[in-house]
């Protein structure tokens, strides 16, 4: 079970990383136009008070993966989400964020933007925390979130150059939301009352086909929007 655990730990690290690299830009970008005593002040209240938003958001989210069919359609959003992390960019929407002239609007800032980007991560999250036990889903939820945020906050220049010298790491990524996506839709609260509780083979082989789905439709998806330069 303590494998479990930080198994799951990991993930939801990982997820945060992965998903929450342009928490770090928004962060800058809000507090850009603050007085460079309190950029830092900024930075620290803002992503605090994001995190507790998140929590709330995570704890609803993994009390409502228990109503039917819910992981099925979880599961669907995180394929969508998991092809979506690993096709090419098509803009930059960062400089829509306003920056704010006093400390309190910076702040505002950031959660507001935070909280609309972070439909993504609760999901993801919630999902991999389901693989823990009951008890221990929203401590290590918690756990998890507070060890990503010097990460995302002060490390994310080297995540970002660690992902554009090994790209794997995406492609890692996305396989991830699928193998998720994946063990939660077989362990729905619909099909375990429809088929009986699913064991570990069952599980595991849905959860390895989920992340070949997210690994196929993305290279099918990106082949499909490259010109061909052959002719």
């Amino acid at each position: 079970m303590v494998t479990m655990n930080w198994a799951a730990v990991a993930q939801i690290i990982m997820i945060d990383i992965l998903l929450g690299g342009d928490n770090a830009v928004v962060i800058a970008l809000a507090c850009r136009n603050l007085p460079k005593h309190q950029r830092m002040k900024g930075v620290l209240w803002g992503t605090a008070g994001a995190i507790v938003l998140r929590v709330i958001l995570i704890v609803f989210a993994v009390a409502m993966l228990q109503v039917p069919f819910l992981k099925i359609v979880g599961g669907a959003l995180l394929f969508w989400i998991g092809v979506k992390l690993l096709l090419p960019e098509q803009g930059d929407g960062h400089h829509e964020v306003a920056a704010g002239t006093s400390l309190m609007a910076a702040v505002r800032t950031i959660i507001v933007a935070d909280l609309v980007m972070s439909v993504d991560n609760v999901i993801a999250i919630a999902g991999a925390a389901q693989q823990a036990d009951p008890g221990h889903q929203i401590g290590l939820v918690v756990f998890g979130l507070l060890v990503s945020i010097p990460i995302i906050v002060w490390g994310s220049q080297m995540v970002i150059g660690l992902i554009e010298r090994f790209p794997i790491v995406i492609w890692g990524g996305g396989a991830l939301l699928g193998w998720i996506a994946g063990h939660m839709m077989v362990t729905d609260v619909w099909v375990v009352r429809a088929l009986g509780p699913q064991g570990p083979i069952v599980e595991y082989g849905a959860a390895l086909i989920g992340a070949l789905v997210v690994i196929g439709a993305a290279m099918l998806l990106i082949r499909r929007t490259v010109p061909d330069t052959s002719s």
